[in-house]
């Protein structure tokens, strides 16, 4: 077995070739599953937790919150040796070991079949950013959000969520505005992905201006917090959905309840971690349906477990677009 190895907190990640069975000691009492992993993927959770960001709980650890793997051993009903699957979150890469090794031992509630005509690479890319775009676009649909009410906002928009979150409401027949720190460098390729305008960051970053704003969006898939989610929520139609889904510009949300009392708007949360599995499979099965996947193929980069450990300051300085899938046997 090889693997990214962190074996002490504020300890560097390094590959270790070693026993299974100490690697994989601290899986969950209910990981009946055992895996051939073929790739997983690299995501801002996975640059916190190289980069000694405080994400991981216990060690030693391997870092990965996504793994697509086969299924060699299985003490579960509802899975057989050979069967291609997809796991995303549930603990992994954070609580338990993920998918930066090449073998793993995982919980049979949270697996999901390779959706027909998605490749093990193709779903390595897709991931937990693709999953968690697929969620909260769910979340706009259900909360009653449809093409014709107006405007969606994506915010984070060349990141991993923010990519797929436009292909995939683009592809439903959406208005998709765009926001980025990136809007020259990026506005090409966020047009390419579907988006029909491109809108700076600032506009939203800055300041609150007002707890009741202009109304712009009908909907909108929120990745940064803070700030930002304050002024998109005042600036939310009467009825509209935000999901908020990340952090990046901080956790805090100093706002007022003006926008939920005066326009009835919906904030949800779209959790990939933690969902169940009759969400992962219609999440899976929409993506499955809805993804460009040329599109998909033409933002992804596919890189080794040895340079997993520079590429933490890359995403986290916010230079990466798009997906990056990590080849656990390259």
């Amino acid at each position: 077995m090889r693997a990214v190895v962190i074996e002490a907190k504020g300890e560097q990640a390094r590959i270790v070739e070693g026993d299974e069975v100490e690697l994989l000691a601290a899986v969950a009492e209910d990981a009946t599953v055992e895996l051939d992993v073929s790739y997983s993927s690299y995501n801002y959770k996975d640059g916190m937790a190289i980069a000694g960001r405080g994400i991981l709980r216990n060690f030693p650890a391997i870092p990965g919150i996504d793994i697509v793997g086969v299924v060699t051993k299985s003490g579960s009903s509802d899975w057989s040796v050979g069967d291609e699957v997809v796991l995303n979150g549930d603990g992994i890469g954070e609580l338990l070991p993920g998918g930066f090794a090449t073998r793993a031992r995982v919980r049979p509630d949270a697996l999901v079949r390779l959706p027909m005509g998605i490749s093990a690479h193709r779903a390595a890319a897709i991931g937990t950013a693709g999953f968690t775009a697929m969620i909260a676009a769910l979340k706009l649909e259900d909360g009653g959000v449809r093409p014709e009410d107006g405007d969606v906002l994506v915010t984070g928009a060349a990141g991993g969520v923010g990519s797929i979150a436009i292909a995939v409401l683009a592809s439903a027949g959406f208005r998709v505005i765009a926001s980025s720190g990136r809007k020259d460098a990026q506005g090409d390729y966020l047009r390419w992905l579907g988006a029909s305008e491109v809108i700076d960051r600032r506009e939203l970053s800055e300041e609150i201006a007002k707890p009741l704003q202009s109304e712009r969006w009908a909907g909108a898939i929120d990745s940064v917090g803070s700030t930002t989610l304050v002024n998109v929520l005042a600036q939310t139609k009467y009825d509209g959905v935000v999901a908020a889904c990340g952090l990046a510009q901080g956790p805090d949300l100093l706002g007022t309840v003006l926008p939920y009392i005066l326009r009835g708007v919906t904030l949800t949360g779209a959790n990939s971690v933690n969902a169940p599995r009759e969400l992962r499979e219609r999440a899976w099965a929409a993506l499955a349906e809805r993804l460009d996947l040329e599109k998909l193929d033409a933002l992804t980069q596919t890189i080794g477990l040895a340079e997993t450990n520079p590429y933490a300051s890359q995403i986290l300085a916010g230079q990466v677009r798009g997906r990056t899938v990590v080849d656990v046997n390259a």
